[in-house]
């Protein structure tokens, strides 16, 4: 008898260490929660965080709404978690429709209108101009601090005056958030964050203009008179409508992002959504 007790015990004491084993969300367990006035945040919560999906006839609609469950929580169990994810498009030339985190140039109008996706261009080095006349004048007349961007043309044509859309409302995942990283973990958010230039055409390449230095010191960034103005509007949360009504000459430009670091080092990392206007 003894032995049988202890048999017993040590049983029990083996049941209760045992870990107890997750049970799936039922219909009766959401009707159970809504009884307890858990409320309809907290059971939706729930809902989603077990990825919970019910293929609910109509009777068990009417049967839940009947025991008190509100059209919330029974909309959230009858909802495929894939319909939540929106399907993106690349060249819909309606912002109000998802696409992919970049910058956008709307082409052509009415049936034939669309959006087409401008991929950044790096600069692949940094060159300095004026060495000869800073030496010669002792530091007088300036020296200018070039990045150069491959290629004399840029992949994207586009007319006098044109317009842009930045979309910056699916920058979550992890490529989005790359192609707007601006470096030091610094995520760019806005159109106000970047400067319009025009660049100048060389032979195999292009230059723009990013820091000078003189007697009087040294400056690093996009200098004032090459910037070009531009207005935008917020169309909707995290997509603005970019109006570049300024450049009407033929001609390379771009949209720069803030340069990182200072001096050759953030002209050599500076990235641009180049165009050409023909």
């Amino acid at each position: 008898m003894k032995r049988m007790i202890c048999t017993l015990g040590a049983l029990l004491m083996v049941s209760a260490a045992a870990p107890a084993v997750a049970q799936d969300l039922t219909i009766d367990d959401v009707v159970e929660l809504t009884k307890i006035g858990l409320g309809d945040q907290a059971i939706i919560a729930k809902i989603e965080a077990e990825d919970a999906h019910f293929d609910l006839t109509v009777d068990q609609m009417i049967d839940l709404k009947a025991k008190g469950v509100s059209s919330e929580v029974i909309a959230a169990l009858i909802a495929d978690p894939e319909d939540a994810k929106p399907v993106l498009s690349l060249d819909s030339p309606d912002p109000m429709v998802a696409h992919p985190a970049g910058v956008y140039f709307f082409a052509g109008s009415g049936p034939t209108a669309k959006m087409v996706k401008m991929n950044p261009t790096v600069s692949n080095q940094a060159k300095t101009g004026g060495i000869f006349g800073y030496a010669l004048t002792s530091g007088i007349a300036s020296m200018s601090i070039k990045a150069a961007i491959p290629n004399e043309t840029a992949k994207t044509i586009t007319q006098a005056r044109p317009t842009f859309y930045f979309f910056f409302d699916q920058a979550t995942d992890t490529a989005a958030t790359n192609a707007w990283a601006a470096g030091a973990n610094v995520t760019v958010t806005s159109p106000a964050e970047f400067t319009l230039i025009e660049l100048k055409r060389k032979k195999g390449r292009r230059e723009a203009r990013v820091g000078s230095a003189n007697i009087g010191g040294s400056k690093v960034g996009i200098m004032d008179t090459d910037r070009i103005p531009f207005d935008y509007t917020e169309v909707r949360p995290g997509v603005f409508k970019v109006e570049a009504d300024n450049v009407g000459e033929p001609g390379e430009y771009g949209f720069i992002f803030p340069l990182v670091g200072g001096g050759t080092a953030g002209a050599m990392s500076a990235r641009i959504f180049d165009f050409s206007v023909q």
